[in-house]
């Protein structure tokens, strides 16, 4: 059996695209945890650019051997970039952080809390506060089920983590296959696979990252492509009885209509009818 003392990985995937200070300020907020990580893995998904390179130049000097950055000859995409990352974390626990969010300072710990008082939790999240340009000014919550089997009916219909602020154990994510190709849905599709080998969940019902959104947020949520996405998973929901038919129609429905609204109201629709 693996212990879970209070050591833990972070793993992070950073392409090109990423703003500068938006990196500089996801990584200090990793660095300044109550419970300081041994184990940074950084994967550059692809070249980057000098603003970049400096700032990972600068947060290794900080972090010293702690930090590993790997750099990847060509953009492979978030699920192939994380699958790589996981390989190289030396710890059991490994925790998500996305290159522009911003961790609060006792996150890790609250996360490593309930790994210790429920060791039979393979997946831990919690409530993330979106915001767009000030972390001060927040715009919505997403506030989830807290318990394992509220988790994992509320799956049957929605993504059940929070994945900016998740912590989860590698040999359970190993097990389940990893992260797989699938539009931007990823980490939905592996929560559901961890559900099939057994894993349970929960998701701590106070705000553990600050989300940074914005209009292209959900302009990602639109379009026929990631309708399409979401079809094709319901799909294998409903192909191994985790859902109905009754059900998969009912999402495939709801999840088009809202693929396909204009970008301003599907925004509206995310903030008043999704978000807490």
């Amino acid at each position: 059996m693996v212990s879970m003392g209070e050591n833990y990985s972070v793993l992070m995937s950073v392409y090109y695209k990423e703003k500068p200070e938006y990196l500089r300020e996801s990584m200090q907020s990793i660095y300044e945890q109550t419970i300081p990580t041994d184990d940074f893995v950084l994967i550059c998904d692809g070249p980057l650019n000098e603003k970049l390179d400096a700032v990972i130049h600068e947060m290794q000097k900080k972090f010293k051997k702690r930090l590993k950055v790997y750099q990847l000859e060509k953009n492979g995409g978030l699920g192939n970039a994380l699958n790589i990352g996981i390989h190289n974390c030396k710890n059991e626990l490994i925790a998500r952080m996305d290159s522009d969010d911003i961790s609060r300072p006792d996150r890790c710990e609250r996360e490593l809390n309930i790994f210790k008082e429920k060791p039979d939790i393979a997946i831990v999240s919690g409530i993330v506060e979106e915001f767009d340009h000030d972390k001060d000014f927040i715009q919505a919550k997403r506030v989830l089920p807290e318990y394992d089997c509220e988790i994992k009916e509320f799956a049957r219909f929605r993504n059940p983590f929070n994945h900016p602020c998740i912590m989860y154990k590698k040999s359970q994510v190993e097990i389940a296959g990893g992260y797989r190709d699938f539009y931007l849905l990823e980490d939905y599709f592996l929560w559901i696979r961890m559900f099939q080998c057994g894993c349970k969940g929960y998701n701590i019902q106070s705000p553990l990252l600050w989300m940074r959104t914005g209009s292209e947020l959900y302009k990602r949520r639109g379009g026929w492509k990631y309708a399409m996405s979401q079809k094709a998973l319901f799909q294998y929901m409903a192909e191994n009885n985790y859902i109905g038919k009754t059900d998969y129609y009912t999402s495939i429905i709801g999840r088009t209509i809202i693929s396909i609204m204009p970008n301003p109201l599907r925004e509206f629709f995310y903030k008043e009818f999704v978000r807490g």
